[in-house]
This record gives structure tokens, sequence and C-alpha cells, in this order.
């Protein structure tokens, strides 16, 4: 069942990140470059601050796998607790993922 949700989660990221993908219709007609530029400029701020997220999750997500390495370490023969700082973990390095490839996985299919 938690296998599930995390495939529901992701499924439902990746759709969301196609809903949010510019589309464009006319393909045969180029871009105009001051419309290019203006868009540029428009973009470059929302760049700015998903910039920022994106490190400071970053950093925040090592600091996250840094306590629960050392909650792995220190709990001896506590079985539940290996077992959540495992998951933990795992979460972890799924949301960086997901942070880290969205970009690419747009530009992809754009």
């Amino acid at each position: 069942m938690g296998k599930l949700r995390i495939i529901d989660i992701l499924m439902g990221l990746v759709f969301a990140s196609l809903l949010t993908t510019p589309v464009y219709a006319d393909l045969d007609n180029p871009i105009d470059p001051d419309d290019k530029e203006t868009f540029d400029k428009i973009l470059e701020p929302i760049m700015k601050v998903y910039n920022f997220v994106k490190y400071s999750a970053t950093v925040v997500a090592g600091l996250a796998l840094l306590f629960t390495a050392i909650t792995y370490m220190t709990s001896g023969s506590n079985i539940k607790k290996r077992e959540s700082s495992k998951t933990s973990a795992g979460y972890v390095v799924i949301g960086l993922f997901i942070i880290w490839a969205t970009p690419f996985a747009i530009s992809f299919l754009i």
C-alpha cells in the first residue's frame, strides 16, 4: 500500500507538470524575437525564485539525510527506529529527485 501511494504521488506530479507545460498550436510560424525577449524577462524572476527554493530544499534534504543517518547509526538493535530512518531517507531522496528532475522532464516534453 505504501508503494502505491508513492507511485500515485509521482504520477500526480507528472500530470501536474504536463498541465503547466506551454503548448504551441502553430509550429509552422516561428516565435517573434520581441515576444521571446518579453517572455524571458517575465520568466527571469520566476526562475530565480525556483532556483532559490530548489537549492534551499537541497540543503534541508542534506540535513535531513544527515539526521536520519545519525538516527540509524544510534538506533542500536531497535528495529522500528532503523526502519523509520530508512523510510525517511527514501522519501528525502525521492523528493530530491523530483525537485531536480522536473526541469529536465519539462524541457524534454517541450
